[in-house]
């Protein structure tokens, strides 16, 4: 138990800012998980905080994580605690929106990143230890804890598609672990979600973009 805890202080404890975890650490990966679903760094963020995220973001250094892994750094990245400035110096702009509407979790943010007409917008929450989990995704509901590879599929949702996706893995001997397929109305855009036991790489993920109707393929781990 001791050990456990001084690991978790290890990753989070003397570089990022704030008296808790969940929201420096948490928060520092749920802006990380959106910089790598997006595929570059925005030019524009809004980054709307609720419940208590929302009544002490600044105090507890939750923008300056949330920034921070916009940025795409790492939770012990010692540039973190310089995110708002580096942001600036690079040209990310940022705006932090208070909400006082009512979630089911007290520590979520939704970020909607922006560079021309790229958009993406991603909920996520901070769920105490450093751990997160990302729970919409550009209209979708999910639950990606980022703890095991998840290969993101955004699709027209069209005969055929998801069986493209799961001939192209079982080619390259990918096993799924879970598979989830959701769609907003039925003949428009649809996402895969896909846990993987091997890692889908750069080179698999570009053969599945070339499939007819794939929007966007993205790994988050």
């Amino acid at each position: 138990m001791h050990m456990k805890y001084r690991t978790v202080f290890d990753i989070i404890g003397p570089v990022m800012i704030g008296p808790s975890s969940s929201h420096t650490a948490g928060a520092a990966r749920i802006g990380r998980a959106a910089r790598t679903m997006f595929g570059k760094m925005p030019q524009h963020v809004s980054i709307i905080l609720y419940g208590s995220f929302a009544k002490t973001y600044r105090g507890h250094g939750t923008d300056i994580a949330l920034v921070g892994g916009l940025l795409d750094f790492d939770t012990f990245d010692t540039r973190m605690a310089e995110s708002l400035d580096i942001a600036s110096e690079e040209g990310m702009a940022v705006e932090f929106i208070e909400s006082d509407e009512l979630t089911d979790h007290p520590n979520t943010a939704r970020l909607i990143l922006q560079d021309g007409d790229h958009r993406l917008e991603v909920v996520g929450i901070s769920i105490g230890g450093g751990k997160m989990e990302i729970t919409e995704l550009n209209g979708f509901q999910l639950s990606l804890s980022g703890n095991a590879p998840v290969l993101l599929v955004y699709h027209h949702d069209r005969h055929g598609a998801v069986a493209a996706v799961a001939t192209i893995l079982a080619r390259h001997e990918i096993n799924i672990g879970y598979m989830q397929v959701s769609r907003k109305e039925k003949g428009s855009q649809a996402l895969m979600s896909i846990e993987t036991d091997q890692v889908v790489d750069e080179l698999l993920q570009e053969e599945i973009r070339k499939q007819h109707g794939m929007l966007s393929v993205t790994v988050l781990s």
